[in-house]
């Protein structure tokens, strides 16, 4: 689930592409370990909680699909790759925080703990086992979508074809957000 299309590769891809590699690596660091902790959360009981007050999931709904109008307002407006100086890429705790309103990250921690985390003797143990398998499969993942993100930076000279590229991010993760919603 980690390296199909959704709020956080694209916010990688676009991270990539603006920002590089390097000034990335916390983005991409930072949603391993929200997810950890989200997936911790959920084997702890959280998932409980979600199913007996749908209330709270439906605030972290909207959250979420305000953080991504944001961004996405954010990288309409976005001028030339130059400019991204003037800019700060996510930083590893805001990645880890954007994992409590993505839906995306919920699914995944839910769909985890349900599939592979058996309640009984050893359960902590699994439920480590599934936060470190989660990591070391995720941290490639995601380093692929910022990668992807650079390859653009490095084709992209022409500050058109570039503002075409952020405006076609920018829809994406206003889609992104209203698929939310489905």
């Amino acid at each position: 689930m980690t390296i199909t299309p959704g709020p956080n590769n694209l916010m990688l891809t676009t991270s990539g592409l603006i920002f590089g590699m390097a000034r990335t690596w916390p983005h991409i660091l930072g949603i391993p370990f929200g997810v950890a902790v989200q997936l911790t959360a959920v084997g702890a009981g959280l998932g409980a909680v979600f199913a007996l007050e749908p209330r709270i999931q439906l605030f972290l709904k909207a959250i979420g699909t305000l953080y991504l109008l944001w961004l996405a307002y954010k990288l309409w407006r976005a001028a030339e790759v130059r400019d991204a100086s003037l800019a700060r890429p996510v930083s590893f705790f805001q990645a880890a925080a954007f994992q409590f309103v993505n839906p995306k990250a919920w699914l995944i921690a839910v769909t985890v703990i349900a599939a592979f985390v058996s309640p009984g003797e050893g359960y902590v143990t699994q439920l480590l086992l599934a936060c470190a398998a989660f990591v070391v499969i995720g941290v490639p993942c995601l380093a692929t979508w910022a990668a992807f993100g650079v390859g653009l930076r490095r084709v992209l000279h022409d500050p058109a074809k570039l503002l075409i590229i952020n405006r076609t991010m920018a829809g994406l993760a206003a889609l992104t957000a209203g698929l939310f919603w489905l």
